[in-house]
């Protein structure tokens, strides 16, 4: 099982929503400073597993849960959790039976899984699936992860674009392009920091315009 905190450190407008929760909750903790996201994986499409983790994040006080873009977990999600339920994939075109089995928000990312299978996301790529999505689904909350391989210049200039094209939330990534030396938290920490690094630089340069969150 894969968590992550996210922290929104920037503010932003709010779009419309078709889900069971009005934008305004689901994006209003990233305005807030306060967000935390749990994740369980974007190719975990086991259903106890999923529920094991969206009970937990009730539990927890989680913002959102984030599970794999499934009609069929999505609904398993909402049975044991009214947190916000966000959805994960590369393919846009799957997001839109995930939002109307109940997901209230979507997003691009979780590239992790697929690193170890040697395929990377460029600029481009990221900016195709936003403009498909934003073409399905313009009026649901939208996060997108920027790629920790790009350059950090090029994660910055990847989120202003982003940003431009009506998205709601820019999340960064770590952990894969770190080597820890230390053991224990230490080693927690240097994995963390490709993130946070992405996070401060690219929230300092996007100011207000749009909420930013680190996920490692």
């Amino acid at each position: 099982m894969k968590v992550a905190c996210l922290l929104a450190i920037a503010s932003g407008a709010a779009a419309a929503h078709a889900g069971p929760h009005h934008p305004s909750r689901v994006l209003a903790p990233f305005a807030e400073g306060r967000a935390l996201k749990v994740i369980s994986g974007l190719m975990n499409f086991d259903k106890a597993s999923v529920a094991k983790v969206c009970s937990a994040a009730e539990k927890g006080g989680a913002s959102l849960v984030d599970i794999a873009c499934d009609p069929e977990l999505v609904k398993v999600a909402r049975s044991k959790t009214q947190v916000p339920i966000c959805v994960s994939a590369v393919e846009p075109e799957r997001f839109v039976a995930a939002v109307d089995a109940g997901a209230d928000m979507v997003e691009i990312g979780n590239y992790d899984s697929f690193y170890g299978e040697g395929r990377v996301f460029s600029a481009e790529d990221v900016m195709q699936m936003t403009r498909e999505t934003r073409e399905l689904l313009p009026n649901v909350p939208l996060s997108v992860t920027v790629p920790h391989t790009l350059p950090l210049d090029q994660q910055v200039q990847l989120a202003e674009a982003l940003l431009a094209h009506n998205v709601d939330v820019i999340q960064t990534e770590g952990g894969t392009s770190s080597r820890p030396e230390g053991a224990g938290v230490l080693g927690m920490i240097e994995k963390a920091s490709p993130s946070l690094a992405a996070t401060y630089e690219i929230s300092r340069c996007v100011g207000s315009r749009g909420h930013v969150m680190a996920a490692s």
